[in-house]
């Protein structure tokens, strides 16, 4: 069992209930899942790019990544419906709090010019965006090995109902937030 997920189980429903009042644990909020997306826009030329961002994904998250595909047609960009453009992977349980943790404590501290993650980067239902601009942060990945630089959007779905609720869940999670 990973050391977040302990954790979490502890010190961080205790630390929320004190802070917002909750009368049952069962109200304070979760992280219920971790998405991670990956837009590949030059997919459309070559599919061989495509398979090499899904391998790069796969080995990041540890998890099957599934294809992800145009809902419709832009002329402008040379893209039809249904022409395979990026990859994504839903972590739960385990898996999730596994990557949160290697985010969180290696991949992050080793961006260049690190000085934080943006606060402000809630939809207001309590959840979390977060960009990276380069897949080479994470340990996995093997620099020699890397075709192309990638980002990749990574989501943080939580239970939380406001984004003061899910910012503090977050915080006591480690996130690095930019004072």
């Amino acid at each position: 069992m990973s050391r977040l997920k302990d954790t979490y189980k502890n010190e961080i429903v205790d630390a929320m209930v004190k802070k917002f009042g909750y009368k049952n644990v069962m109200e304070v909020p979760k992280l219920d899942k971790i998405v991670v997306n990956m837009g590949v826009g030059e997919a459309k030329e070559n599919a061989k790019v495509l398979d090499a961002a899904v391998a790069d994904m796969e080995l990041v998250t540890g998890q099957k990544a599934v294809l992800t595909k145009a809902k419709n047609s832009v002329a402008n960009f040379k893209i039809r419906e249904g022409m395979p453009i990026g990859c994504k992977t839903t972590l739960r349980g385990e898996k999730m709090y596994e990557f949160a943790d290697r985010l969180i404590n290696l991949a992050l501290p080793r961006v260049r010019d690190f000085r934080g993650v943006n606060p402000n980067a809630f939809d207001g239902r309590g959840n979390y965006a977060l960009g990276i601009k380069e897949q080479l942060i994470f340990p996995e990945v093997e620099y020699d090995k890397v075709d192309k630089v990638r980002g990749m959007d990574i989501i943080f779905v939580t239970t939380a109902k406001t984004d003061e609720e899910a910012r503090e869940l977050l915080t006591l999670f480690n996130m690095p937030f930019a004072k």
